[in-house]
C-alpha cells in the first residue's frame, strides 16, 4: 500500500545496487482505493509517491531484492468495487527504509524495525499512464493468456507481485481498449 508523505525523519540509505543486468521488470502493486487510490497518485506532486506500509516479507523481498528503477507496475485497486487495474506506474527510486515503520503514530509502525537495520522498505513510484477504463478482476480471469497470472491464483494475497512480460502486454492492451469485452463465463 502506498501513500504520499513529507516525512520529517532523516533517511537512512540502503547500500548501492549493482547496475541493471536485466530487462525491465514488471510488477503489480495493490492498494485499497479508500486508503490510497490511483486518482490520489495522479493528483500527487509530480504524480509520485513512496510505496510504503508493505508488511509482508515476500512482498518486501520483491521490493528490496528485485525491483529496479525503470521497472513498471500495474496499479491495482483491491478490496473495492470493482477490483481492477487502473493504470501504470514506474519505479523511480529503488528500495530504501520505510519511514512509517519508525513512526509510532503511523498505522504501519513496527517497534522491532531499527534504523540501523531496517526490516521494511519503500520504493518511489510515479504514475505514467491512466487506463482508458478499469480492467476488472472478472475480465482478467476471463482473458486468455492470463491463466497463470499471480493475481489470479487461488489464495494469492501479496500486495507486490511479479507480472510476466506476456501478461503485461495483455493487460496493457485491455487497459488501452475503449470498451470492456462482452460478459463471458467466469473461470
Amino acid at each position: 500500500m502506498g501513500g504520499w508523505r513529507g516525512s520529517p525523519f532523516p533517511v537512512t540509505r540502503m547500500p548501492p545496487r549493482a547496475p541493471r543486468s536485466r530487462a525491465v521488470g514488471y510488477w503489480l502493486l495493490k492498494s485499497e482505493p479508500d486508503v490510497f487510490s490511483f486518482d490520489d497518485l495522479w493528483a500527487a506532486p509530480e504524480r509520485t509517491t513512496s510505496w510504503d506500509g508493505v508488511r509482508n516479507y515476500q512482498a518486501r523481498n520483491f521490493m528490496r531484492d528485485d525491483m529496479r528503477v525503470g521497472d513498471l507496475a500495474l496499479f491495482y485497486h483491491s478490496s473495492a468495487e470493482p477490483q481492477a487495474v487502473m493504470g501504470v506506474v514506474e519505479i523511480v527510486r529503488a528500495a530504501y527504509p520505510d519511514e512509517t515503520a519508525f513512526d509510532g503514530n503511523d498505522p504501519h509502525f513496527d517497534p522491532r524495525s531499527r534504523r540501523e537495520a531496517p526490516t521494511w522498505v519503500s520504493v518511489d513510484v510515479r504514475a505514467t499512464e491512466r487506463f482508458s477504463r478499469p480492467v476488472t478482476l472478472p475480465e482478467l480471469r476471463a482473458t486468455p493468456g492470463l491463466e497463470g497470472m499471480e493475481l489470479l491464483r487461488r489464495g494469492s494475497r501479496l500486495s507486490v507481485q511479479p507480472v510476466r512480460p506476456a501478461e503485461w502486454e495483455i493487460v496493457r492492451a485491455l487497459g488501452a481498449s475503449s470498451a470492456a469485452p462482452p460478459a463471458g463465463p467466469r473461470r
